[in-house]
């Protein structure tokens, strides 16, 4: 069932002539977990992070392929950040209007003030199809590399390329 989140997200992407396959699934809520999904959903599969600076004032998405180890003190010096840690589930749903387990770059629909920062792991712009949750952790959309990156930049929220 496509609950009101997704069928935005869905409206935008048509709008903006983004192609998808959906993936309906049971939720899931880490990347080991959709890895245990009975589905074949090809792609990369990608896992999405929700980070804050050490004063809270600045967040941030990771997007990286679903295998690689994040280095979190490492990524802070990379980006020039104070340290870095995990967002809160209240800021989660503050910035991007998403809950745990559903994170994903289509949750920048939700800020309005495009104040968070996409950080988006090199490796996955030469991928083909990236995969991520449509804002619930019930479905898996595929959608083209590129289109993924118009998405972004339509929505005008800065975005960073990482190692």
């Amino acid at each position: 069932m496509i609950n009101t989140d997704e069928r935005e997200l869905y409206y935008i992407l048509e709008q903006l002539k983004i192609k998808y396959i959906r993936y309906e699934h049971k939720p899931v809520y880490t990347v080991e977990e959709a890895d245990n999904l009975d589905i074949d959903i090809p792609g990369q599969h990608c896992k999405n992070l929700f980070l804050r600076n050490k004063k809270g004032n600045i967040h941030y998405l990771i997007i990286a392929d679903s295998e690689k180890q994040i280095d979190l003190k490492s990524l802070s010096k990379q980006i020039g950040s104070t340290g870095l840690s995990f967002a809160s589930e209240e800021r989660l749903y503050k910035h991007l209007g998403l809950k745990p387990g559903a994170v994903t770059p289509f949750g920048l629909i939700n800020d309005i003030e495009k104040n968070v920062i996409v950080l988006i792991d090199k490796k996955l712009t030469d991928k083909s199809i990236v995969n991520f949750h449509p804002n619930v952790n019930t479905a898996t959309i595929s959608v083209s590399y590129n289109d993924l990156e118009r998405f972004i930049r339509w929505h005008e929220n800065k975005f960073i390329y990482i190692d």
